[in-house]
């Protein structure tokens, strides 16, 4: 599975959000820190949750880290987050 599915299958299963937009960047910051030839390093991803909205962008956001922990673990290196109602 590659870590795209994966990061949906996460943010689905606890967030169940109304929109889920995944979108790899990696090939944007080639030569970055980061980056890894294989990819998957670089993600934007536009959530639409009124759960997530309803906290704040911050806190809102540090949930989203904190369910993608072990992915920030084992090479994820940047997200770009946006959340909507």
């Amino acid at each position: 599975m590659s870590r795209q599915e994966r990061i949906r299958q996460i943010l689905q299963q606890a967030l169940q959000p109304r929109m889920l937009i995944i979108h790899d960047d990696s090939a944007q910051h080639r030569g970055h820190g980061g980056w890894r030839p294989e990819g998957e390093t670089h993600f934007t991803l536009e959530i639409a949750s009124a759960e997530l909205f309803a906290t704040g962008r911050v806190a809102g956001q540090r949930r989203i880290y904190q369910l993608l922990a072990n992915e920030l673990a084992d090479g994820l290196h940047a997200l770009s987050i946006k959340i909507t109602p």
